[in-house]
């Protein structure tokens, strides 16, 4: 384990629980691990995962735009589900997108797994669209991303990142519940006796 590994693990840990609490700061943390993980997956040959991090940074900006600027002044953006048209669209956007990124990385890298790398980016920036416009099923998209992530940073023996993923796993189950608890017109369940 790197120093740059462990950094990165903190500040992914501390961004992913400040966005499952909708809390703003989960944007400009999110951006101190975007340019750490940069480094980290670059220099483990990663290399879709790498520039994934540069696009998160400008998704990051957007985001925290989206969050500081809500339809109602003063109001927080709500929660609430993916629109079936957002749906076909960010499914065929991922599909190309990942389609590209493998021919990209099949043929003018040495990535030693383009399909997978591909895919982590492609539903990456999916998952990170929605959750810039607090759309809940933003969460499933991480959690697959977190379940393909898994095993990929252990193949390439990134075992911290690898558990820090598995958190994210966790801490995105846990989001999810959390976000749906706040979709408008949601009665929350009733206290336990």
């Amino acid at each position: 384990m790197s120093w740059l590994e462990g950094w990165g693990a903190v500040t992914g840990l501390l961004c992913v629980w400040l966005l499952a609490r909708q809390n703003i700061w989960t944007w400009p943390i999110g951006l101190a691990n975007n340019i750490l993980f940069m480094v980290l997956f670059w220099r483990a040959r990663l290399y879709a995962d790498a520039t994934l991090q540069i696009v998160f940074a400008v998704l990051g900006g957007y985001g925290w735009y989206q969050w500081l600027h809500a339809p109602v002044p003063g109001a927080e953006l709500p929660v609430r589900r993916t629109s079936r048209t957002e749906w076909v669209a960010l499914s065929a956007a991922t599909m190309l997108g990942q389609a590209a990124v493998y021919w990209g990385l099949s043929r003018h890298t040495d990535s030693p797994v383009p399909f997978w790398d591909s895919a982590v980016l492609a539903l990456s920036l999916a998952a990170t669209y929605g959750q810039a416009r607090k759309l809940l099923e933003s969460w499933v998209l991480w959690i697959v991303v977190d379940v393909i992530s898994v095993p990929l940073y252990i193949g390439r023996g990134l075992y911290l990142t690898s558990g820090l993923y598995f958190l994210f796993l966790c801490l995105c189950v846990s989001g999810y519940f959390s976000w749906r608890a706040d979709l408008p017109g949601r009665r929350p369940l009733p206290a336990p006796a």
